[in-house]
Parts: structure tokens; sequence; C-alpha cells
């Protein structure tokens, strides 16, 4: 008898020590997000409140750089993915959904009442009709600009026109100011400046046309994109050295006087220092041709989860978390961005108000933004070449035909 209770206690204390490590396996998330240092205090809040709230998961989360996270979100998904992601929508997102790399999530929109919640960002957040990404925070772009240094040089007010624009950029240079910095070496701020620019002079179809691979690079109406552009960079509107300039090393020339004006999206205003908020604006893209109607870049970031993750229903709980309207809304305040949901707070940052005015009256189109919208292939090859014409304009029509070689190779159009 002593020896058969010994055996039932031995087989009884191995399913227990069994249970809790399938317990504990259960209670693992593993999640990986892309951020910039500014980022990181916002998302390790949220992640702190999920803890909190889910107490017996054990959440993992690692923070990688911007540019190495694009570079290596390919071999995750197909190899040994965490079990959350975040990402971004459009393009990007259908690339590996399309795949068979990303979990179905429209049960889950389903279930959270998502449909409605974002209705607004369902289109780019959905994939031969289904669903596979929660939309988080997204941006408006449009140009960040010292008040002061526009009185300096004699400017009234905020361009509207695109001929308001140079004029405006002419007295800037006039009295000493360097009227645009951009952050060159980060290709995708160069891209920014490509979308605007086509988006105001052939407009939203045709740019998804040309998103798509529908459309000649030797085009004229691309030409004269890059027409448009050579002229600011051959007037030297833009900073000097701009193709040494990341994102993080060109905002203190604006911040400190250096550069009057600058592109780029609303998580900029994110971080601005406090004591420079009174001599900050912020206004929309000049038209070009006010035949065209205005459509902006208005890319939203969300969360995914891979088709290979380990533990998805504790990543079904991390979403269904970060899907609530007033943690979307924290996240966006956070980050200097618009909340997706339309249950969460309106925006009270003076800029980010203004973009989100401009992106809920636009009646043009809103595009995900130029490397979101295209495959990844012909978004690479396409900012190195803007690189390339950035660095050396006179090579225009080399650019474009390089471009047109690798439109054909990759679309076989």
């Amino acid at each position: 008898m002593k020896f058969e209770a010994r055996k039932l206690a031995l087989a009884c204390l191995a399913c227990a020590t069994l249970s809790a490590a399938t317990a504990a396996a259960a209670g693992t998330l593993a999640v990986d997000v892309s951020a910039r240092g500014s980022q990181r205090a916002t998302w390790q809040n949220v992640f702190d409140q999920f803890r909190k709230a889910n107490p017996d998961i054990d959440l993992k989360v690692t923070y990688v750089g911007e540019e190495a996270y694009k570079v290596q979100i390919s071999g995750w998904l197909a190899t040994d993915p965490p079990d959350v992601l975040s990402w971004h929508n459009g393009e990007r997102m259908a690339y590996f959904a399309k795949r068979g790399l990303l979990e179905d999530l429209s049960a889950d929109w389903q279930k959270n009442g998502w449909n409605q919640a974002y209705a607004s960002v369902k289109q780019s957040s959905t994939y031969a009709g289904k669903q596979y990404s929660l939309p988080l925070g997204y941006d408006a772009y449009g140009f960040f600009y010292r008040k002061d240094l526009f009185q300096k040089a004699g400017i009234a007010g905020e361009p509207a026109t695109w001929q308001q624009f140079l004029d405006d950029c002419k007295k800037l240079k006039a009295a000493g100011i360097a009227p645009i910095a951009v952050a060159a070496r980060d290709s995708w701020t160069l891209a920014a400046w490509f979308d605007y620019l086509d988006l105001r002079i052939n407009g939203y179809a045709f740019h998804q046309q040309l998103m798509a691979g529908d459309v000649a690079y030797t085009d004229p109406r691309v030409r004269n994109v890059y027409a448009a552009w050579k002229t600011l960079i051959d007037d030297k509107y833009f900073i000097d050295n701009a193709l040494s300039y990341d994102v993080d090393s060109v905002g203190p020339l604006l911040v400190n006087g250096q550069a009057a004006m600058m592109l780029m999206g609303t998580f900029f205003s994110a971080t601005l220092p406090a004591s420079t908020h009174g001599s900050m604006g912020y206004f929309r893209f000049p038209v070009i041709d006010a035949s065209v109607p205005m459509a902006e870049d208005g890319p939203v970031n969300v969360l995914v989860v891979p088709a290979k993750a380990k533990n998805k229903a504790e990543a079904r709980r991390l979403i269904a978390f970060f899907g609530q309207p007033e943690i979307n809304g924290e996240l966006a305040q956070g980050w200097g961005q618009l909340p997706s949901n339309n249950k969460a707070p309106e925006p009270q940052d003076p800029i980010s108000k203004v973009g989100f005015q401009t992106l809920s009256g636009t009646t043009g189109g809103i595009a995900q933004f130029y490397d979101r919208d295209m495959t990844k292939e012909m978004a690479d090859e396409g900012m190195k070449a803007m690189q390339l014409f950035y660095s050396d304009p006179s090579q225009l029509d080399a650019v474009l035909q390089r471009l047109e070689q690798t439109r054909k190779r990759i679309y076989k159009k």
C-alpha cells in the first residue's frame, strides 16, 4: 500500500509539474515593436497597464530601431516570430497576408466591435476581404514651421498655394534662413515629398496607379513631379548636406531656428520641447493645381499576429486591450498622432488638431505613404533613386529611365 501511495503521489506531482509548465507556456507573450527613442515611454506605459490587468501573462517586450526592424521583419515572420509585432497598414500589411504569414483577425474585429470603431481605417487593414491588423495611431503630414522665422523674413501668413510657398522660400533664403529642413539620410522623408508633389500635381487616382505599377516612370506626368522638386533643389531651398541627416538629427535644426520648415508627420510634435510650442505652427501642403482635388498621406500604424505565433490566445488578449478607445487615444496622444478608434478622445495638441481636421475633411483621397502603398522591392528601389536624384538633380531623366527598367522587371508590365 505504501508503495502504491508513493507511486500515486509521484504521478500526481508529475501531473502538477506538467500542468504548471503548460500554464506557464500558455501565459507567455513575446512582443516586438519598432520604436524611436521618444516613442518607447508611451509604448512602455501601455504595456505596463496590460501587465497589471493580465498578471497571469508573462509579457516580454523587445524594442527595435525602425530601419533595422524593416529589414528583419520578413525573416521573423517566415521562421520563428514573436507573438505580436508592430507594423504598417496598406501594401506593407497585404504583402505578408498574401503570403500566409499573418493571422486572420476578422473574428476579433467582429467580436470587439472594430468594424464600427475602426471604420475609417478598415480598408487599409483588409486583404482579400479579411482583416489582418489592429490599427493604432495614424499621422497627418504637413509643414511644421517657425512662426518667428516667418515674421523675421517678412512673411505674413501660411502659404496656401505653391506660388506663395515658393515666394516664402525666396524671402527666407534672402533673410539668411534655410527655408526647408529634410532628413534625406532617411529616404522615406524624401518619399513624403514625392507623394505630395504627385498628389497635388496629378491627383490621388494617378498616384495609386503609379503605386500599383500601372504607369511608366518615363511618363511626362511623373517627370513633372521630379521637375517641380528639382526647382526647389536647384534654388537651394533645402538645408545643406541633407543626406547626412536622419529624423532624429534634423529635428534640432528646426528647434534651434536653423531652418524654417519641415514636411513631416504629426508624430514629430511629440518630440518638440515645450519651449518651442508657442513658436511652432503647422500647415497643409499647398495647392499646386486648383483643379486637382486635395489628397493627403495618412499612414496607419498597426499590430499584427504572425501566423506562426506560439501563443495566439494571449496575443488576442493583447490586441483586444490595445483596441480599447481609451488606450488607442493614449497611444496616439503620446506619439503625437491621431487615434484610429472613432470612440477615442480627439487630440488636444494644436498641431495634431490641425492634422485631424485636415484628414477628416479630405475628399480627394487618403494614401498610406509611398513605401506602404507599393510592393517593398519597388519602394526600396524608388527611395534609393530619390536619394540619387537629390544628390544630383541633373540626373533626373537617367533616374527615371532606371526606375522604369525596375518597374518592368518587378511588375512585368
